[in-house]
């Protein structure tokens, strides 16, 4: 089957994956993430995290990845680096914020943040690393100025990059973007007046963006990361897919980590199916998405929404192969398979039940990148 594609990936946070989801977002920033990304200055700790989730997120079907990493920018260098190492596809982004009055031991100088930002596309472009790009990385409104803002916007556009970040996450974050940035009509507004909403955008969450503002998505081309188990396990929002895809906007899934307390795109794909089955129960939509539109979301969608669909996310001739072999009857498969079983029951039961261990190999660019060779 088609690599999944993690759109929306915090690979610093991998080191507390799957604990620590007890607060809000803006709490559990300021308690858990923070003071956990300020320990990236470190090179030997980030090369260790960053190793395990690259190869976890390999050996768990994710063939490319769009990351965030840290405000330091040797080690987010380093996990490109690392990226490139095992073959994996992937965008990675050096953090910019130059406010953070809670932990203000992680956060930058303005010009600073701009100057390493420049720094760190300059490098990364000159390695020329053939399947990992730089991506422009605000962290999110309430942790930028306008100044930084601004002048990200200029670069992601003087050098034709790419742009990642945070939108309308929770309502708590929504009020305080009111609140700080009241010369603005939207959320939305604040990224595109500063020439970060474009056709090279990818935004996660995005679960209270209004009519209006997804008109704008739409029209300027860019895209939304639906990251619903990190929605649900901080308790953020749901974010309505069918009424996003109504809109024309591209839309792919993300793990989230560590808000999302999984590193699996089969986590995603599950999440997302109970979102819009939610959805459906308190009678918001009158239908829920099907299991293969999901499974669409995972592999095309995330494909489009980096894109990158012209090159991966499904097996249309002349596409790179990225791709996974999956045993269905793995000696230690964690589901059971029985006669009257077809195609499309074997592949769903893969879908809901399977994980790594039916991962059998995978492909990136037609080169098998798991099992991992003894190089890496």
């Amino acid at each position: 089957m088609p690599g999944m594609v993690d759109t929306h990936i915090h690979a610093p946070q991998y080191s507390f994956t799957g604990t620590r989801v007890d607060l809000p977002l803006l709490q559990w920033l300021t308690t858990y993430t923070f003071p956990t990304e300020a320990k990236y200055k470190d090179s030997d700790f980030a090369e260790e995290v960053y190793t395990r989730v690259v190869r976890r997120t390999l050996k768990n079907g994710t063939t490319t990845a769009c990351y965030f990493a840290t405000i330091y920018t040797d080690t987010s260098l380093l996990l490109a680096e690392i990226i490139d190492k095992f073959g994996q596809r992937g965008f990675v982004g050096k953090v910019c914020m130059d406010m953070n009055d809670n932990v203000p031991q992680y956060k930058e100088i303005t010009a600073d943040s701009i100057q390493e930002t420049e720094r760190f596309v300059k490098e990364l472009l000159e390695k020329k690393y053939p399947r990992v790009q730089p991506i422009i990385t605000p962290r999110f409104g309430p942790s930028c100025t306008e100044d930084l803002l601004g002048a990200l916007g200029d670069l992601a556009q003087a050098c034709d990059l790419h742009v990642q970040s945070h939108i309308s996450e929770n309502e708590e974050e929504l009020k305080l973007v009111e609140d700080m940035f009241p010369a603005y009509q939207n959320y939305t507004e604040l990224y595109d007046k500063n020439k970060l909403l474009t056709s090279k955008t990818v935004m996660a969450h995005a679960c209270y963006l209004s009519e209006e503002e997804l008109k704008l998505f739409s029209l300027r081309g860019a895209a939304i990361s639906h990251c619903p188990n990190s929605n649900f396990s901080l308790r953020s929002g749901v974010l309505n897919v069918q009424k996003v895809l109504k809109h024309n906007v591209k839309l792919g899934l993300g793990t989230d980590v560590a808000g999302g307390y999984s590193a699996s795109m089969l986590d995603a794909i599950r999440k997302t199916m109970m979102a819009s089955n939610s959805l459906q129960i308190s009678k918001v939509n009158e239908t829920g998405l099907t299991l293969e539109e999901a499974f669409k979301l995972a592999t095309l969608g995330g494909s489009q929404a980096l894109g990158l669909d012209d090159v991966i996310g499904n097996f249309e001739v002349g596409k790179e192969f990225d791709a996974l072999l999956i045993n269905m009857k793995a000696s230690d498969s964690p589901f059971d398979l029985f006669s009257a079983d077809n195609f499309e029951d074997a592949l769903q039961k893969f879908l809901y039940l399977g994980d790594d261990r039916n991962i059998s190999e995978v492909y990136v660019a037609g080169k098998q990148v798991v099992p991992f060779s003894s190089s890496v």
